[in-house]
Protein backbone atom coordinates (compact mmCIF):
# COMPACT_ATOMS: atom_id res chain seq x y z
CA UNK A 1 0.00 0.00 0.00
CA UNK A 2 0.86 3.54 -0.95
CA UNK A 3 -0.23 6.90 0.27
CA UNK A 4 -1.03 8.71 -3.23
CA UNK A 5 -2.16 12.62 -3.89
CA UNK A 6 -4.42 13.17 -6.53
CA UNK A 7 -6.18 15.79 -7.86
CA UNK A 8 -9.70 14.91 -9.00
CA UNK A 9 -12.76 16.82 -10.07
CA UNK A 10 -11.04 19.67 -8.75
CA UNK A 11 -10.31 18.38 -5.46
CA UNK A 12 -7.24 16.87 -3.99
CA UNK A 13 -7.38 13.61 -2.65
CA UNK A 14 -4.82 11.46 -0.60
CA UNK A 15 -5.85 7.62 -0.03
CA UNK A 16 -3.85 4.49 0.40
CA UNK A 17 -3.83 1.99 -2.26
CA UNK A 18 -2.07 -0.22 -3.83
CA UNK A 19 0.36 1.46 -6.57
CA UNK A 20 -0.55 -0.67 -9.57
CA UNK A 21 -4.12 -1.38 -8.76
CA UNK A 22 -6.17 -0.04 -11.80
CA UNK A 23 -7.16 4.27 -12.34
CA UNK A 24 -10.44 2.89 -12.75
CA UNK A 25 -10.97 0.77 -9.73
CA UNK A 26 -9.56 2.85 -7.58
CA UNK A 27 -12.47 6.09 -9.08
CA UNK A 28 -15.01 3.44 -8.63
CA UNK A 29 -13.85 1.28 -5.57
CA UNK A 30 -11.95 3.73 -3.51
CA UNK A 31 -13.43 7.28 -4.16
CA UNK A 32 -16.96 5.70 -5.04
CA UNK A 33 -17.18 7.83 -8.55
CA UNK A 34 -19.31 5.18 -9.83
CA UNK A 35 -20.39 7.24 -13.53
CA UNK A 36 -16.67 5.87 -15.06
CA UNK A 37 -17.59 2.61 -16.35
CA UNK A 38 -15.62 -0.68 -17.02
CA UNK A 39 -16.70 -2.00 -20.62
CA UNK A 40 -13.85 -4.27 -21.44
CA UNK A 41 -11.02 -3.94 -19.42
CA UNK A 42 -8.12 -3.70 -22.36
CA UNK A 43 -8.65 -0.42 -23.69
CA UNK A 44 -10.82 -1.10 -26.43
CA UNK A 45 -14.36 0.06 -25.84
CA UNK A 46 -13.41 4.10 -24.26
CA UNK A 47 -16.29 3.42 -21.49
CA UNK A 48 -14.01 4.27 -18.62
CA UNK A 49 -12.51 7.03 -20.37
CA UNK A 50 -11.31 9.95 -18.25
CA UNK A 51 -8.74 13.19 -19.03
CA UNK A 52 -5.64 12.92 -16.90
CA UNK A 53 -3.82 15.97 -17.34
CA UNK A 54 -5.84 16.91 -19.81
CA UNK A 55 -5.21 14.42 -22.12
CA UNK A 56 -8.37 11.67 -23.02
CA UNK A 57 -7.01 8.25 -21.63
CA UNK A 58 -8.10 4.91 -20.89
CA UNK A 59 -8.36 4.54 -17.11
CA UNK A 60 -8.38 0.51 -17.16
CA UNK A 61 -5.17 0.81 -18.50
CA UNK A 62 -3.61 3.51 -16.31
CA UNK A 63 -1.78 2.53 -13.02
CA UNK A 64 -3.06 5.00 -10.15
CA UNK A 65 0.93 5.77 -9.62
CA UNK A 66 0.61 7.22 -12.47
CA UNK A 67 -1.53 9.67 -11.91
CA UNK A 68 -0.11 10.23 -8.58
CA UNK A 69 0.14 14.46 -8.48
CA UNK A 70 -1.48 14.76 -11.60
CA UNK A 71 -5.36 16.49 -12.75
CA UNK A 72 -8.10 13.78 -13.51
CA UNK A 73 -11.16 15.00 -14.82
CA UNK A 74 -14.14 12.10 -14.32
CA UNK A 75 -17.92 12.74 -15.85
CA UNK A 76 -18.83 13.52 -12.39
CA UNK A 77 -16.43 16.92 -12.86
CA UNK A 78 -17.97 17.44 -15.85
CA UNK A 79 -21.25 19.03 -14.13
CA UNK A 80 -20.61 21.90 -11.60
CA UNK A 81 -23.44 22.51 -9.94
CA UNK A 82 -26.17 21.13 -12.69
CA UNK A 83 -25.55 19.06 -15.94
CA UNK A 84 -23.05 20.60 -18.13
CA UNK A 85 -24.48 22.09 -21.75
CA UNK A 86 -22.76 19.27 -23.16
CA UNK A 87 -24.30 16.20 -20.80
CA UNK A 88 -27.96 18.34 -21.83
CA UNK A 89 -27.20 17.83 -25.49
CA UNK A 90 -26.65 14.24 -24.72
CA UNK A 91 -30.56 14.11 -22.93
CA UNK A 92 -31.82 16.23 -25.66
CA UNK A 93 -30.89 14.77 -29.16
CA UNK A 94 -30.93 10.92 -27.35
CA UNK A 95 -27.41 10.57 -27.43
CA UNK A 96 -27.30 8.36 -24.16
CA UNK A 97 -28.95 4.81 -24.17
CA UNK A 98 -28.43 2.20 -21.70
CA UNK A 99 -25.47 4.28 -19.73
CA UNK A 100 -22.68 1.98 -20.23
CA UNK A 101 -20.67 4.17 -22.73
CA UNK A 102 -22.47 7.41 -21.98
CA UNK A 103 -19.84 8.83 -19.56
CA UNK A 104 -16.78 7.10 -21.92
CA UNK A 105 -18.33 9.40 -24.65
CA UNK A 106 -19.09 12.65 -22.83
CA UNK A 107 -15.35 12.38 -22.12
CA UNK A 108 -14.51 11.77 -25.43
CA UNK A 109 -17.30 14.50 -26.77
CA UNK A 110 -15.45 16.75 -23.83
CA UNK A 111 -12.15 16.40 -25.19
CA UNK A 112 -13.07 17.60 -28.74
CA UNK A 113 -14.90 20.13 -27.38
CA UNK A 114 -12.21 21.67 -25.51
CA UNK A 115 -10.21 22.40 -28.86
CA UNK A 116 -12.68 23.44 -31.42
CA UNK A 117 -17.19 24.17 -30.48
CA UNK A 118 -18.21 23.90 -34.41
CA UNK A 119 -17.33 20.40 -35.39
CA UNK A 120 -18.37 18.83 -38.85
CA UNK A 121 -19.51 14.70 -38.50
CA UNK A 122 -16.25 13.32 -39.54
CA UNK A 123 -14.65 15.34 -36.85
CA UNK A 124 -16.64 13.93 -34.58
CA UNK A 125 -16.53 10.65 -36.03
CA UNK A 126 -12.31 10.59 -35.99
CA UNK A 127 -12.55 11.80 -32.33
CA UNK A 128 -14.95 9.38 -31.27
CA UNK A 129 -12.66 6.29 -32.74
CA UNK A 130 -11.52 4.62 -29.31
CA UNK A 131 -15.38 4.49 -27.96
CA UNK A 132 -17.84 1.58 -28.71
CA UNK A 133 -21.90 1.74 -28.63
CA UNK A 134 -23.86 -0.99 -29.22
CA UNK A 135 -27.49 1.15 -28.24
CA UNK A 136 -27.75 4.20 -30.72
CA UNK A 137 -25.44 3.34 -33.82
CA UNK A 138 -23.60 7.13 -33.01
CA UNK A 139 -26.33 9.16 -34.97
CA UNK A 140 -27.69 10.60 -31.88
CA UNK A 141 -24.06 10.90 -29.94
CA UNK A 142 -23.07 12.47 -32.68
CA UNK A 143 -25.97 14.81 -33.37
CA UNK A 144 -25.69 15.50 -29.36
CA UNK A 145 -21.84 16.77 -29.84
CA UNK A 146 -22.69 18.82 -33.17
CA UNK A 147 -25.97 20.45 -31.40
CA UNK A 148 -23.68 21.97 -29.27
CA UNK A 149 -22.51 24.11 -31.46
CA UNK A 150 -21.16 27.20 -29.80
CA UNK A 151 -22.28 26.59 -26.30
CA UNK A 152 -19.85 26.12 -23.15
Amino acid sequence: MKTLSLIINGKKRTLKCHPLSRLLDVLREELLLTGTKEGCGEGECGACSVMLDGKLVNSCLVPVLQAQGKKILTVEGLAKKSLSSLQKCFMNCGGAQCGICTPGMLMAAHALTQKKKKLSKQEIREGLGGNLCRCTGYGPIIDSIQSLGGKS
